[in-house]
């Protein structure tokens, strides 16, 4: 069953951000783009490249009026000893979320049941809270932060200009494409 258009369900958990504790819930996501970004686990291998890379990316993100929200099922303060002892985390300034009840993982169905582990799912929330992209990899296959930022932006442009669609490989500025009434019956 697809995801796409679900509701994210209300949640409140800890994170770590700018050296602090926070909590976080749903409500503080009203009227913005995020993404959840799933990773297995703290102290892993693939884990630490990947979130290096929407590091070096989080400034773009935030210009595009989008919060990075990164989910393991590690507590906050595992986030916490992370970010101090890895000189790639250090990076990270975006919000860390802890799951260790499972609950976000389970309301993305990314999780590992036996492991207790989050797949590593990507999922771009729209301001109204439903997921409106997604995508989930095998645990051992590092994802992109340019490929995720020109996602974003192409849900972006798409919920501003609902006649149009965006083909593959677009980036901002470039052409778009206008379904015809006509073809759409086709397909």
């Amino acid at each position: 069953m697809s995801l796409i258009n679900k509701e994210i369900a209300d949640f409140k958990v800890k994170a770590y951000a700018g050296g602090k504790f926070i909590d976080v819930e749903k409500k503080d996501l009203a009227g913005k783009w995020s993404i959840f970004f799933f990773y297995p686990a703290d102290f892993t291998f693939v884990c630490p490249t990947e979130l290096e890379d929407l590091a070096e990316k989080y400034d773009e993100f935030k210009k595009a009026g989008c919060e990075i929200y990164s989910v393991s099922c590690d507590t906050h303060f595992v986030h916490k000893a992370w970010h101090d002892a890895s000189e790639k985390i250090k990076k990270i300034q975006y919000v860390m979320l802890a799951d260790p009840t499972h609950a976000l993982a389970k309301d993305f169905e990314v999780l590992i049941e036996e492991d207790g582990l989050a797949e590593r799912g990507t999922f771009i929330v729209n301001p109204e809270g439903r997921i409106v992209s997604y995508e989930v990899s095998a645990g051992n296959v590092g994802r992109n932060a340019d490929e995720l930022l020109r996602k974003l932006q192409a849900c972006q442009f798409v919920a501003e200009h609902g006649d149009e669609v965006c083909p593959a490989k677009w980036q901002p500025g470039a052409e778009t494409l206008v379904p015809s009434l006509d073809l759409v019956g086709q397909l």
